[in-house]
Parts: structure tokens; sequence; C-alpha cells
């Protein structure tokens, strides 16, 4: 077996905890490919196996065959192993090393469990769908999709914006607002929900639009089904405009138009037997406790 290990930045407090990940991995006799620029990250800390291969790219995983890749960090650097995995149908586990974290749920104190998991098969894939952005003009490069968002917004402190949508073609509304948010149920606990738009079940098959910050209140965020093609033109006082996929993000103009959709290939994000999404989003929002003094 291959695993691939991704992360950032380690801190200090965390070297210990990334040695004894690398120890257990070389204690199950598994083959591990580290991304170049993290290894040299652990270097500052501790002196890993020297016979780790490295790897850089979505071809390089694919070329060595790596059957899981596993993400150290937060939400945001597991965000990243996408371009990494793309439509290979490689699982990806998150180890949270960050804060929150919706995606990344396996603390450190799990981790030989989750290892061993991975060997034994004893895990259930969540399969998390994805967002593709179409353009008249190349943004993102090959790496236009997006797991939890996609969002148009203005630029710096300019005056808000009016983004006219269209729903399969036929116009929706136009909003006048900051910006807008195209979320997957899986992005709808990160910007939608600071947002004020709804929780949605990973399963339940549809996407959210929520405005940020609109002019007129009595437009709310609107569910929909992921079947549907979004399409927009943005204008504004401004000549710049800012498009994301998740935390990438490009600067665009009035010409550009664009189309969002449901992606051909999934995430599948590995998920131990003891875990759910309810059981998550009751940890992570502390749901049905009191917070009385």
């Amino acid at each position: 077996m291959t695993i691939a290990l991704y992360g950032r930045l380690i801190h200090a407090a965390d070297a210990q905890f990334v040695k004894h990940l690398c120890d257990y991995l070389a204690t199950k006799k598994i083959d591990v490919i580290v991304h170049q620029p993290y290894l040299d990250e652990i270097r500052k800390f501790v002196n890993p196996h020297a016979a780790y291969k490295t790897f850089f790219s979505h071809a390089d995983v694919v070329s060595d065959k790596v059957e899981c890749i596993i993400s150290l960090g937060g939400d945001g650097t597991l965000l990243d192993t996408i371009a990494l995995v793309k439509d290979s149908n490689i699982p990806v586990l998150g180890i949270n090393a960050g804060r929150l974290g919706f995606l990344a749920i396996v603390s450190r104190d799990e981790i030989e469990q989750a290892i061993d998991a991975i060997i034994n098969g004893a895990y259930t894939l969540d399969k998390r769908t994805l967002l593709q952005l179409d353009s008249n003009r190349e943004l993102f490069g090959n790496n236009n999709f997006a797991l939890n968002e996609f969002t148009l917004h203005k630029k710096a402190t300019s005056s808000m914006i009016v983004i006219h949508a269209f729903l399969n073609g036929e116009f929706l509304t136009s909003y006048w607002a900051d910006g807008l948010i195209v979320s997957t149920p899986t992005g709808s606990t990160a910007y939608n929900l600071s947002c004020g738009g709804p929780i949605i079940v990973p399963t339940s098959e549809n996407f959210v639009i929520t405005p940020v910050a609109p002019h007129n209140l009595n437009i709310r965020p609107l569910v929909i089904s992921d079947n549907s093609i979004l399409s927009f033109e943005i204008e504004g006082r401004s000549d710049a405009f800012l498009c994301t996929l998740d935390s990438r993000q490009e600067t665009i103009d009035a010409s550009v138009q664009m189309a969002v959709r449901k992606a051909d290939f999934v995430l599948n994000l590995i998920r131990l037997h003891d875990s759910n999404f309810l059981e998550t989003i009751r940890t992570k929002l502390n749901w049905g406790k009191d917070q009385r003094n």
C-alpha cells in the first residue's frame, strides 16, 4: 500500500505528532510519499525516514499509484488535496491539526486507529459533490472546480456590485450585494453558514445560493437541485471583481461570463465508522448543549 502525506506548515507543537505518524506508518510497512514542500517543513523539526519519495502534482500521485492521501492540518489544507486527487477517485483522510474542522475530523489521538482502519478497509467513503466553473475566459487553469463554494465578490473597498443570475438559462434575479456564494452541501458549513445560509446534509443533492450583505433584505438564500446550471453576469462601478473557488481567487472584469454546474467527479472522503455528519455538527456547533451559566 502507498499513502501520500500532504500538509502546509508545521508548528513546533505539532512536530512530535507528525513524527509519531511517520514512525507508525513505518511499523506497518506502508510505502509513503510526501509532498516535497511539506517534507521540507518536517525536516525543520524532526528527522523523518530518509527513504521517503516525494511528489508535487496530480500526475505524480497517479503515477506512484497512491491508494490514499492523508491531509495534515485543517479544512483549508484538505481543500488543497482536491487538485492532487482530481478525478482519480483516490480517497482522502483529514487529520485535524487545525481548529474547527468539519472535513478534517480525525483527531491526533485517533491516528493509529485511522491508519489501521485504512489498512483493513474498515471505513466508509463519503462521496462529496464538487462544483465546476466554465467561463468565456480561462480561469483557474485545470483546477476549475471546488469542494466548498464558488463566489463572486466586490474587490477591495469598492461599492456593492450587481450580479445577474440565471437558472438553467432562465433569468433568476439580480443580486445587489457585496457578493454571492454558490455552495455545495459540504461548503454549507463554511462561508455559506457565516452569511446566514442553511446547513445542508451532504447527501441532499442540492446547491445553495447565498448573497453576501444584500442591499435588499428580502433576498434570501435559495436551495436548488445540483443538476441545475447557474450562469452569471456581473457589473459595478469598479472595473475589477473577485471570483473564487474555495481558497483560490482570480480577478475578473465585467466581460467575463460564468456558468457553474456539478462536476463530473466527486471527492471520496474517508470516514471512520464511529463518526458521521450529524455527530460532527452537534460537536462542532455545540448543538443541544445548555449554554446558560
